[in-house]
């Protein structure tokens, strides 16, 4: 059953997305760990784990798709969920330091020690142990976004008020977490990992390992938004981002479609942050900042909301673009990012993959028509009648 789920979602642009992600999580640890450095071909560690966070926000970007592009929530929430789950990682790198903090403290962090905690909070506990904070990266996104769900569905909030309350909701988190008193490092956020299951965080092997498991997860989560929305249940998806009222009257619940897509999101967005910590190195309340969530539009935008692979590509695109201006020309960076929105948003609304795939559509449109037109010529020239054709 499952495997017939997923097999659905194989057609030919996403086997052709996904064999090139999972050529990419080969080749580039390769590149990096075998060849020297010298070599053309070589990849730095420091450029891997820049593609990595790519990587991590391309899934960020596909997690905003699902609910935005086919379920029709435009989301400015997605910001918690991703910093929520970075936080979930980097709870469980801070244990990992240990006595070689600067304080040399065996359980609390550095910071809870300069600010004269004298013992670890209940809601750090556990965190010592991989799988239960891998267990919290899904679990807490996915809480908060059931619980948000729950209330905001069924009270039919939609369109920009929801996107508000969305945006509400993470706004008050990142006044939450600045806090010191809320037991997870205040503005600083936290930092200076050293382990991750016994390796370094900055040895080179632990890097190729990390951009490996991102491009992995990318292409696992890709797989399954498209098993959902090449189902029955994303036909009915698809139904109540473009005519809700109509998918109610045929019986259907949308809180619950609604709510189920939007937990789903919300834990990709978990993983992405939870990937995205230890190749950045950090997380800090600044990660809840809505303009993230607006950045996360943005990416999703340009490359094509409702396609699925487009966010990822934009999300690259647009990455690669900002980590150029922010060096080159770093004040101009916030005025080409608001270009670039108001230009797709005027010339390229469906994206890149989308407007591809519109001209590509067009010109499909225009070769069956013109065959068509031709295959009616020789069936009425078969047809006619000998005098008729002599008369002709």
């Amino acid at each position: 059953m499952i495997t017939g789920f997923l097999l659905r979602a194989l057609d030919r642009h996403i086997t052709i997305a996904l064999a090139i992600l999972l050529a990419v999580a080969l080749l580039i640890p390769a590149s990096n760990l075998l060849l020297p450095a010298d070599n053309p071909l070589h990849v730095p560690t420091y450029i891997m784990s820049m593609l990595g966070k790519y990587l991590a926000y391309a899934l960020l970007a596909l997690a905003l798709d699902l609910v935005w592009g086919y379920c029709g929530i435009l989301s400015l929430g997605h910001a918690a969920f991703f910093a929520l789950g970075g936080y979930a990682m980097g709870m469980y790198l801070m244990r990992q330091i240990g006595t070689r903090g600067v304080y040399g403290h065996p359980v609390l962090p550095d910071f809870m020690v300069f600010l004269n905690w004298k013992e670890l909070p209940w809601f750090w506990q556990g965190f010592d142990m991989f799988w239960f904070a891998m267990l919290m990266v899904l679990v807490v996104p996915g809480v908060l976004a059931f619980v948000f769900g729950w209330f905001a569905f069924r009270s039919r909030v939609n369109g920009v008020y929801l996107s508000i309350i969305t945006q509400a909701m993470t706004y008050a988190l990142l006044l939450a977490f600045f806090r010191n008193d809320m037991g997870f490092g205040g503005n600083n956020g936290l930092t200076d990992f050293k382990d991750i299951l016994g390796f370094s965080v900055q040895a080179d092997g632990t890097r190729a390992v990390l951009f490996a498991m991102t491009a992995i997860m990318l292409a696992l989560s890709l797989l399954i938004a498209s098993a959902i929305v090449n189902s029955k249940f994303g036909k009915v998806l698809v139904g109540v981002r473009d005519a809700e009222s109509r998918v109610r009257f045929l019986g259907f619940r949308v809180e619950n479609i609604k709510l189920f897509t939007f937990v789903v999101s919300a834990m990709m967005a978990g993983i992405a942050g939870a990937l995205f910590v230890p190749q950045v190195g950090i997380i800090n309340p600044g990660e809840f900042s809505p303009a993230n969530t607006i950045e996360v539009v943005v990416w999703t935008a340009v490359g094509g909301r409702g396609t699925l692979i487009g966010p990822i590509i934009g999300a690259v695109l647009v990455n690669g673009g900002k980590s150029y201006f922010t060096g080159a020309f770093p004040e101009l960076w916030l005025f080409a990012l608001g270009g670039l929105f108001i230009a797709v948003t005027l010339f390229f609304p469906k994206g890149i993959v989308g407007t591809i795939q519109q001209v590509i559509g067009n010109r499909r449109d225009r070769r069956n028509a013109l065959a068509n037109t031709k295959k009616a010529a020789a069936v009425e020239v078969n047809t006619a009648t000998p005098a008729q054709q002599a008369a002709e």
